[in-house]
Parts: structure tokens; C-alpha cells; sequence
């Protein structure tokens, strides 16, 4: 599994979301969104669907009607109803993320130390890489 760390800091999480989201969608592939905060889930939903000027990203909350079809599913935790391979922890939180092939931990100031003392706890783990982006001037670059 991969898990890449994203030190938010121009952007706002709802906008990284649909970033990663897009990415993940043209892959074929399937997104859980991870968020304890019901308010971020809501701003998330609505960066998704106001994606780009000529598309958007399909998404539904769990709990709501065809949640298992959605190609991108909003959630509290990280059951992948909808099969995703892919997970973005939007809160900061980190979380059980066992059974995705790549989980994003976006993280801002309020939740450096979280990361941080999750990054250290990740350290060593087996079949596991771990990866770190941060933001230069609007642009994201891997610096570990």
C-alpha cells in the first residue's frame, strides 16, 4: 500500500479533493472521501460536482440512495461501500486502511503533529511506502 502525505497549504482540502479525485476517476478506479466533520463533507460534495468548467465528479454520501455505485463516496470512516481502491483521509485523521491500495492524508497546520506522529508510527511497516508532498507556489512536489 501506498499512503502519501499532503501538507495543505494554499489550497483548501475541498479543492485538493477534487484534484486527487479527478486523477483517480481517469484511472478507472474508485474513491472513498474520509471525513468526521459533516461540513467539510459538504464543501467536498460541492467542489466535486463544480470540478471543472465542462465536467464534474460524481459523488453521493453513505446513507444516501445508490452509495455503492458511486464512484466517489463521502463517509465518517472508511468503509468502502462503493469498492473503492483508493482513500482520501480529508480530516487529517488518520484511520484503519487496511484493504486500499493508496490512502492521501491531507493534513494543514491544525493536524501537523497528528501527521507528523503518524508518519513516525508508519515507519518500518511492511509493504508499505510512504510519501510526502507539499505545495510550491500552486504547484505539488513530492519532498520525501
Amino acid at each position: 500500500m501506498k499512503i502519501d502525505f499532503w501538507q495543505l497549504s494554499s489550497d483548501p482540502a475541498d479543492k485538493v479533493c477534487a484534484l486527487i479525485a479527478q486523477r483517480v476517476l481517469d484511472s478507472g478506479e474508485r474513491l472513498l472521501i474520509a471525513s468526521a466533520d459533516p461540513d467539510q463533507r459538504a464543501a467536498i460534495s460541492k467542489a466535486l460536482w463544480k470540478a471543472g468548467p465542462e465536467s464534474f465528479l460524481a459523488n453521493g454520501e453513505v446513507g444516501g440512495p445508490g452509495a455503492d455505485q458511486q464512484p466517489i463516496l463521502l463517509a465518517e470512516g472508511t468503509n468502502a461501500l462503493n469498492a473503492a481502491s483508493y482513500l482520501i483521509l480529508a480530516d487529517g485523521e488518520y484511520r484503519e486502511t487496511t484493504g486500499f491500495a493508496r490512502v492521501f492524508l491531507l493534513f494543514d497546520d491544525t493536524t501537523l503533529e497528528q501527521a507528523r506522529a503518524t508518519w513516525r508510527s508508519l515507519d518500518g511497516v511492511d509493504e508499505l511506502e510512504r510519501s510526502f508532498f507539499r505545495q510550491d507556489g500552486g504547484k505539488w512536489v513530492k519532498v520525501a
